[in-house]
């Protein structure tokens, strides 16, 4: 299993030295396998990024959709395989009580909003609902679903193979307004997908200061992250979806803080664009 991390940032960061070490594309993630398998995680705008380095003999991408906000969406028209006739594309996620998954990308993907509709796309194109699916394989990894605390319809995605797992979650608010998680694991939002991972790729935007005035915006503060970290027993934190208001100054001074201030039970990695993971018997 090989983890790429192609867009890290809650919205575009606004370009800067002091703003693009850690990056400044929106969500979008790659998972590799062995075989050829290709998953790929949201379709920020990392994924152009991610679209112009898929080869010719890549013949089926699988994308994984948490939500349908514009920020994890707005690379998707831009995706290169999308345009291959000789391409499979998947798209997994979820849909709503009146529009399914189809209809939701189509009233992006169409004018005036983008130039080519989703109907007019050459590739292969298949599209899935996964909010009502139990787990489900592609190629070498199992994946699992299951929705999570944002606002409207939200899933957080398990995957496991090779020998190795990883959960992602990049907009989770488990607090949800509280000081911390609930003491009942069986009420903490998403802990089951997270279980015991080898990484955990999970939202980060706020500091505990900044995170009463956005309750029930659908984001974590970092303490809440780290303590849900903490109690899902994973081995590797990615800190992610870091607001595009922090500089890299700001992010290394949260981490450093974090890293110093408390006995961590697991290594902490803060996501920064273009990294690669490699989970298996050690930490990433």
């Amino acid at each position: 299993m090989k983890i790429t991390l192609w867009g890290t940032r809650g919205s575009v960061a606004a370009p800067g030295p002091e703003t693009m070490r850690y990056g400044g594309n929106t969500s979008c993630v790659s998972v590799e396998g062995e075989d050829g398998t290709l998953l790929v995680l949201d379709a920020g705008t990392g994924i152009r990024r991610l679209g112009n380095r898929v080869g010719p003999e890549v013949r089926r991408v699988d994308l994984l959709l948490t939500h349908l906000h514009m920020d994890h969406i707005l690379g998707l028209g831009f995706f290169d395989p999308l345009f291959r006739s000789e391409v499979e594309v998947h798209i997994w996620g979820p849909s709503t009580i009146t529009l399914d998954l189809r209809d939701h990308l189509s009233r992006y993907l169409s004018p005036p909003l983008f130039p080519v509709r989703l109907r007019d796309l050459p590739c292969d194109l298949h599209l899935h609902d996964v909010v009502e699916r139990g787990p489900f394989r592609v190629g070498a990894f199992e994946i699992r679903s299951a929705l999570v605390c944002h606002p409207g319809p939200t899933v957080g995605y398990r995957i496991e193979g090779e020998g190795a797992s990883m959960a992602y979650m990049p907009d989770h608010e488990p607090a949800l307004g509280r000081s911390g998680l609930p003491e009942d694991p069986a009420w903490i939002s998403g802990l089951s997908l997270a279980s015991g991972v080898d990484v955990l790729i999970h939202d980060a935007q706020y500091t505990h200061e900044e995170y009463p005035d956005h309750v029930g915006w659908g984001h974590c503060s970092v303490e809440h992250t780290v303590d849900f970290a903490s109690k899902a027993g994973v081995r590797t934190l990615v800190p992610f979806h870091h607001d595009p208001g922090h500089s890299d100054a700001f992010l290394d001074r949260i981490w450093d803080e974090m890293r110093h201030g408390r006995d961590l039970p697991f290594e902490l990695v803060p996501a920064v664009e273009g990294a690669v993971l490699k989970p298996g018997p050690e930490p990433a």
